[in-house]
């Protein structure tokens, strides 16, 4: 049964995407394999629950995720969903056996991904031609939102003011004349810090900007200056990784991630009180965590991964579920999120 997600505007577009979107860097092996039936199946599980919003980029899976986002979004009606996926590197076929070893910030977290070495490039002419590329991938005719990709410090180390730059007089050019073309029905970027964020907005006007695990329920620094400049321009906020890669999902196991890397003691301590809250009000961490982001004015939606059908339900159903104010107001009593952090 199709669940009732609301939808928001992106920015001041005509997109319309819902409150629960889905994030395609599972369907990329993100980790671990994922067999192509389970990864169609899960994101049709996703459109039966009432997501309209789909993610994905060359990068996930060097071109897997975006090659099986394409094969099962194909056979639903073309206005049936709303896809977004990224510019700011080329796939190139390295023919390798085993692959290059590359580093998390370079990619280096799929398995059996397909032959392909991700090369950053923000130029004017490489965001033309893997704009064209993901088409080809998904065998669609049309992407509705673009977003730069990773030209954050985070990614491009000592490379990252030359980055802007080059994004400046390149990707973000070609990414306006995309949009005035009618090609796509809004742009903007994905990156892993705010900071980041608020460079680019400082080049240009943005549509959207799909920040990854920098609001959650364990970091809001966010609301010190970039969502507040969010609701001030109009510009929307894609939440990603809203668990913090895994954490907010699993609670504070041992061998629990955060941030794509074995969690601290001192991260686990907080999840575990966290935690101590949600089983005083009944209310799932998971759902918890997906809940509070949605609090703020700027986001339009979130975007959990899914690797099989039944966590694409579950994703619904957590975003769904009623939460009590009482559970948000002792949160806040305990110092566990920030007392200005809306809910």
């Amino acid at each position: 049964m199709t669940n009732a997600i609301p939808q928001r505007q992106v920015g001041t577009t005509d997109v319309h995407i819902t409150t629960l979107g889905f994030g395609g860097n599972v369907l990329g092996n993100l980790y671990a394999a994922v067999p192509d039936e389970v990864a169609k199946d899960t994101v049709l599980a996703a459109q039966q629950s009432g997501v309209n919003y789909f993610d994905t980029a060359p990068l996930y899976g060097h071109g897997l995720s975006e090659r099986r986002l394409g094969d099962a979004l194909r056979a639903l009606p073309r206005e049936s969903f709303v896809l977004s996926t990224k510019v700011g590197r080329l796939l190139k076929p390295h023919g390798r056996v085993p692959p290059p070893k590359l580093k998390p910030s370079e990619g280096g977290i799929f398995v059996d991904e397909l032959p392909f070495s991700p090369h950053f490039d923000f130029s004017y002419s490489a965001t033309m031609r893997s704009f064209e590329d993901s088409l080809q991938r998904l065998g669609l005719n049309r992407i509705d939102l673009l977003l730069i990709h990773d030209c954050d410090e985070w990614s491009q180390g000592a490379n990252y003011r030359t980055a802007l730059k080059t994004v400046e007089t390149g990707a973000l050019k070609a990414l306006q004349e995309l949009k005035s073309a009618g090609l796509i029905g809004g742009y903007g970027a994905g990156v892993n810090q705010f900071e980041a964020c608020e460079d680019l907005m400082d080049l240009g006007p943005f549509d959207c900007f799909l920040l990854a695990g920098r609001y959650t329920l364990l970091e809001q620094g966010a609301l010190d200056t970039f969502l507040p400049r969010c609701v001030r321009e109009g510009v929307s906020v894609i939440l990603g990784a809203p668990f913090n890669s895994g954490i907010l999902v699993t609670g504070a196991t041992p061998d629990a991630r955060y941030n794509y890397l074995p969690a601290t003691d001192e991260v686990k301590a907080k999840v575990a009180h966290i935690e101590q809250v949600c089983a005083a009000h009944q209310v799932p961490l998971a759902a918890a965590a997906l809940q509070f982001v949605l609090g703020h004015a700027s986001v339009a939606t979130v975007i959990p991964g899914a690797k099989s059908r039944a966590e694409a339900e579950q994703n619904a159903r957590w975003t769904t579920l009623p939460i009590p104010a009482a559970f948000w107001e002792e949160l806040k009593a305990a110092g566990l999120v920030r007392s200005d952090a809306p809910t």
